[in-house]
């Protein structure tokens, strides 16, 4: 698992500097928010915010932060959709999709026990994670994407509903979010 190709990925996703009107994000280069780079200690102009910066930023607290690197360990694929989730929806949203997820496909914990749902990944879910791969195999991870697809799709769609102004992103998010 190459973490430097899924950051470059997210940057062409998510391009250069923006400020759209109906984003309360406000101003983002590279993807990265006006409020997390302050928060990184970003003090100048977010049009100048360099890659470089946005780089460490998504390493540091949207792949090792949130623990998607553990998952890596067992499910590669896995690993890269909660880590584009969690760029876009925050990781702690993406590691709650994960874990209920696996809590709903452990057939009444017959193959594994539940896990709380306080989306953060630790070792109990890294130890879930285990079990549901060691009993599904490798269409296993397939079926987890399924669900955290599901999962994501229906959030955007509540997000749209409750906020009309992101009816302006809904299309783009299920045509470039989901695969």
């Amino acid at each position: 698992m190459d973490v430097g190709a899924l950051i470059d990925d997210v940057i062409d996703r998510e391009g250069g500097y923006v400020n759209h009107p109906a984003d309360k994000g406000g101003p983002t280069r590279w993807g990265i928010t006006e409020r997390v780079a302050r928060a990184q200690g970003w003090r100048g102009d977010m049009r100048n915010f360099p890659r470089e910066e946005a780089v460490a930023i998504y390493r540091r607290l949207y792949w090792l932060r949130p623990g998607f690197d553990q998952v890596a360990h067992l499910a590669p694929a896995l690993a890269a959709e909660l880590f584009d989730t969690g760029v876009n929806m925050g990781p702690p949203v993406a590691s709650g999709f994960l874990q209920r997820a696996l809590n709903a496909l452990n057939r009444g914990e017959r193959d594994y026990a539940d896990v709380a749902v306080d989306r953060r990944i630790g070792p109990r879910t890294v130890a879930a994670l285990g079990g549901f791969l060691d009993r599904r195999g490798p269409a296993g991870e397939a079926v987890l994407l399924k669900a955290l697809e599901a999962l994501q799709g229906e959030r955007y769609l509540a997000l749209a509903e409750q906020r009309p102004a992101n009816e302006a992103f809904l299309y783009g998010w299920l045509a470039n979010r989901l695969e």
